[in-house]
C-alpha cells in the first residue's frame, strides 16, 4: 500500500481513523501541524485521529530497478521525464492564467474609463440643467424683453432697460412655421446649388491676375482712423464700411459718392451687414449693441431698432438666406437669433457644455441651417439652427451637407448645441468664410487659414502667408465659389481647386496703406472688383482699369 501523499511505500505507516487513508506518519504529522486538517478529504484532522499501522519485520526488498546501475540509471532518467512533464504542464497553466489576467485587467481598464465617461455626462448634464433653471428663473411680468414695443427714436421701451443686472431676458423662442421657413428656404437652395453652374460674367483668372487699385476713398474721421469690416450689396453696388470712429458709412461705388453716414455707437462699429432684399442694413459695435437700419428713397439711413441682448462687445452679424432673420455673436459667450421685421431675439444660444469663450467671428452656411462661429480660444464650432432632435439616415449625407453635419451628433439638449467643433488653430478665430458650393469653410485666425472639408469635417490645407507678428484679419470667398482672398499684411488672391489639387495664389496686392494691415475684404458682383478696408481709414477697389474693363464686358 502506498502513501496518500507522496504515493511511495511508506517506511512508518499511519491511518485515519477517519478517512482510513494511509500515510506517511511524518508526512501526515507536518501536514497537520500545518494546516490541521486532512491533505485529501480536506476535513479536520488532528494526531489524536491518527493511528499506526504495525507490519512485520521482514526487510524490504529492492525493487528489481535498484538491483543494478543501469536498473537505477532507467528509474532517475523515469523521475527526470517525469518532472519535465510536470513542469511543463504548469508552464501551460501559468500562461493560461496570464492570459486570463491580462484580458481581466483589460476589461477592468475598459469599465472604468465607461464609468469615467457616464460620470462626465452626468455632471455635464446636471451643470447644463441648473444653467437652464437659472435661465428661467426670472417671472415672466419682468421678461418680456423680446416682446418690448419699439419707440420712433429706436430704442426700446423701458422694461427691456430695467431688468436687474443679473437677470436674464425671457426669448419667445423659434415657432414651427418659423423652422418650417428655414427648413423651406434649405431645400430650394440645395437644390439650385445642385444645378448651379459658374456665371458667364464672373472674371476670369486672367483678368484677376490683371487687376490694379483704381480707386481709393478716405472715409471715417482722421483722429480715430481704420476700416474693420465691410459689406457689398451686389444688387445695387453698395459698399458699406464700419470704422473705429463709431460711424458706419454707406458708399455708391459707380458714382463714387457717400450715400449716408450711420452715427449713433458709442464704440467702434466691428460688423456690417446688408439685407439683400428690402433697404435694412445691421451695424455690430464694441457698444454691447446692434443697430437696425431702415433706408429711405432719398438714400438716408434711419435706426429703427437698438438691440441690447449682449453684455459684452458684439463682433459679427450675419444674415440668414431667407432675408427674415439675423444673427449676432458677442464676446460674453451667446449669440443671438433675431427676425429681422420686428427686431425681436427668438432665442439665445450659450454652449451647453459650459465653457465661457467669447464669439469673435460668425457666418451662416449659404443653405442657412448651419451656423458657423470663431472662439478666442481658438474653436470654429459649427451650430444646428432649427432643431434639438434628429433623426436622419445616413445614406442621405451625400445629398445634404447640413444634415451630415446634424448627424455628427446624436444628443442635443432643449437648447442648442453645437454640432461639431474644429481645433487646431492658434489664437482667436477671427474671420470666418463659407464657400458657395456648399461644403469648403476657410477660417483665419493669428497661426494663419485653415480649409475644412465639412462633407469629412477635416482640415486639407493650410495658407501661412504672414510672418508671426502679422495675422491674417480677414478671409473670404467670393459668391461664385471659385475665389478665395486673404488679407494681412498683404491681400492675396487664391483661385479655388478640389481637396487633392493645389490652390494657387494668382494674385497679391501690397498694402498701400503704409500701416501693413489689410482689415477686411470681399468681392465685389462677378468678381469684377475686390473692396479693401485698412487701418489708414481708405476704401481702396481693386479691379482692371475702366478700358480695361469694358473690353472684358
Amino acid at each position: 500500500m502506498n502513501c496518500s501523499i507522496s504515493g511511495e511505500v511508506p517506511e512508518e505507516p499511519v491511518v485515519s481513523k477517519n478517512s482510513g487513508l494511509l500515510f506517511e506518519k511524518r508526512l501526515i504529522e507536518r501536514h497537520i501541524s500545518d494546516y490541521g486538517k486532512c491533505p485529501i478529504t480536506g476535513e479536520p484532522l488532528t494526531m489524536d485521529d491518527i493511528v499506526p499501522v504495525k507490519t512485520g519485520k521482514i526487510v524490504k526488498p529492492r525493487p528489481i530497478q535498484a538491483a543494478s546501475i543501469p536498473g537505477m540509471i532507467g528509474m532517475f532518467q523515469n523521475e527526470w521525464d517525469g518532472l519535465m512533464l510536470s513542469n511543463f504542464a504548469l508552464e501551460q497553466q501559468l500562461h493560461t492564467a496570464r492570459q486570463e489576467l491580462s484580458h481581466a485587467l483589460y476589461q477592468h481598464d475598459a469599465a472604468c474609463r465607461v464609468i469615467a465617461r457616464l460620470k462626465k455626462e452626468r455632471d455635464e448634464a446636471r451643470s447644463f440643467l441648473s444653467q437652464a433653471e437659472r435661465k428661467f428663473t426670472v417671472s415672466a411680468p419682468n421678461a418680456v424683453a423680446a416682446n418690448a414695443p419699439v419707440l420712433s427714436n429706436g430704442k426700446r421701451a423701458a422694461e427691456d432697460e430695467d431688468l436687474a443686472p443679473g437677470a436674464k431676458k425671457m426669448h419667445p423662442g423659434m415657432s414651427s412655421s418659423i423652422i418650417s421657413e428655414l427648413s423651406d428656404c434649405n431645400a430650394a437652395l440645395s437644390q439650385q446649388r445642385k444645378k448651379r453652374q459658374i456665371p458667364a460674367t464672373l472674371a476670369p483668372v486672367e483678368a484677376v491676375e490683371a487687376y490694379t487699385q483704381i480707386s481709393s476713398h478716405p472715409f471715417h474721421k482722421t483722429n480715430k482712423q481704420g476700416i474693420i469690416s465691410l459689406d457689398i450689396l451686389y444688387s445695387k453696388d453698395l459698399i458699406a464700411t464700419g470704422g473705429i470712429d463709431t460711424n458706419a458709412v454707406i458708399f455708391d461705388r459707380p458714382s463714387g459718392q457717400i450715400l449716408s453716414t450711420l452715427s449713433g455707437h458709442s464704440k467702434k462699429v466691428t460688423s456690417v451687414k446688408f439685407v439683400a432684399q428690402g433697404e435694412s442694413f445691421l451695424t455690430g459695435s464694441a457698444d454691447k449693441t446692434v443697430r437696425l437700419w431702415q433706408g429711405s428713397d432719398d438714400g438716408n439711413y434711419n435706426c429703427k431698432h437698438i438691440l441690447k441682448d449682449h453684455t459684452a462687445e458684439v463682433q459679427a452679424v450675419t444674415v440668414h438666406a431667407t432675408n427674415n432673420y439675423f444673427v449676432t455673436a458677442s464676446l460674453d459667450g451667446t449669440w443671438c437669433f433675431y427676425e429681422l421685421s420686428s427686431g425681436t431675439c427668438l432665442t439665445q444660444v450659450f454652449d451647453s457644455s459650459g465653457s465661457s469663450e467669447g464669439y469673435t467671428s460668425a457666418a451662416f452656411h449659404p443653405d442657412g441651417l448651419i451656423l458657423g462661429t470663431g472662439t478666442t480660444d481658438s474653436l470654429v464650432k459649427i451650430w444646428d439652427v432649427k432643431s434639438q432632435v434628429y433623426n436622419f439616415t445616413f445614406s442621405y449625407l451625400k445629398l445634404n451637407i447640413n444634415i451630415f453635419l446634424i448627424l455628427c451628433f446624436t444628443f442635443f439638449h432643449w437648447l442648442k448645441a453645437n454640432v461639431a467643433r474644429f481645433d487646431g488653430h492658434v489664437g482667436p478665430v477671427t474671420s470666418i468664410s463659407f464657400s458657395e458650393n456648399g461644403y469648403f469653410l476657410a477660417t483665419a485666425a493669428h497661426d494663419g487659414v485653415k480649409l475644412w472639408d465639412l462633407r469629412k469635417l477635416k482640415n486639407f490645407r493650410n495658407f501661412t502667408p504672414y510672418d508671426s507678428e502679422t495675422p491674417p484679419n480677414s478671409v473670404e470667398f467670393d459668391h461664385s465659389g471659385s475665389y478665395l482672398a486673404i488679407a494681412g499684411s498683404d491681400i492675396r488672391i487664391y483661385q479655388v481647386a478640389n481637396v487633392k489639387s493645389e490652390w494657387n495664389c494668382i494674385k497679391t496686392f501690397p498694402d498701400l496703406s503704409g500701416t501693413g494691415k489689410a482689415t477686411c475684404v470681399k468681392f465685389g458682383p462677378d468678381s469684377q472688383y475686390i473692396a479693401v478696408g485698412s487701418m489708414d481709414r481708405n476704401l481702396r477697389i481693386f479691379g482692371l482699369p475702366s478700358e480695361d474693363a469694358a473690353a472684358e464686358s
